[in-house]
């Protein structure tokens, strides 16, 4: 069928306007170099390792040989929570043995008795170390502490010595006890404990400290720095 003049011109218009349409919207693109590009994921930053405490009151230098003890020792050693660290190089009129909380930086100290074979003047110093048999000496090196049993002083506990220092600990009966020679009034009155035969001697109620937090293979390390 023919189309009459004005149809023609209609759909002529139409087609037109689609066509300038068109071409405007060509002209309004955005170039590609402008538009945004796809975000990269970004790595994941490494963990923070937390910075190394020293526990107050306590030798920085004293304090990390008993971290590397603890490394060193770690396959005997049951629980890492706490340790003792014992401070031979201050006198037994001090609070000298600190029981260090390893999770939270806090920390307890108690005074402690040396053996009488260390100290031989009687001077509240310790003066040497000894592991040998008859020495009545304190020794140095790493602990971990073991059962417990009825003795010449009551409640007591064992302590093996995993150092070549200290290895004869166990066989020569060195252990954790309380004794009257550590209480307190001592120091009030002489200013230095009373001596054991190389044993770690408390007063009754720092004997129960001690030996409730540090039970069941937990680490002491005993020694002195210059």
């Amino acid at each position: 069928m023919s189309l009459n003049r004005r149809e023609m011109l209609r759909l002529g218009a139409a087609g037109a306007g689609g066509l300038l349409l068109s071409s405007a919207a060509a002209s309004n693109a955005i170039p590609k170099a402008l538009l945004p590009r796809p975000l990269t994921p970004m790595a994941p930053l490494p963990p923070v390792a937390p910075a190394p405490f020293v526990p107050a009151g306590i030798n920085p230098a004293l304090f990390a040989r008993a971290k590397a003890a603890l490394d060193s020792h770690g396959a005997q050693i049951r629980h890492r929570d706490m340790i003792g660290i014992v401070d031979f190089a201050m006198d037994s009129g001090h609070q000298r043995f600190h029981l260090v909380n390893l999770l939270n930086g806090q920390v307890e100290s108690h005074a402690v008795a040396h053996g009488r074979g260390s100290d031989p003047d009687h001077s509240g110093f310790v003066e040497r170390f000894s592991n040998q048999f008859g020495s009545y000496a304190s020794s140095n090196g790493t602990y971990i502490t073991a059962g417990t049993y009825e003795g010449k002083y009551g409640h007591s506990m064992k302590v093996r010595g995993l150092d070549w220092t200290n290895n004869n600990a166990e066989a020569r009966a060195i252990v954790i006890h309380n004794a009257w020679y550590a209480e307190p009034d001592m120091i009030a009155q002489h200013g230095k404990l009373g001596r054991s035969e190389g044993c770690f001697a408390f007063s009754r109620a720092s004997q129960w400290q001690v030996m409730n937090r540090l039970a069941d293979g937990r680490m002491i390390y005993a020694d002195k720095l210059a």
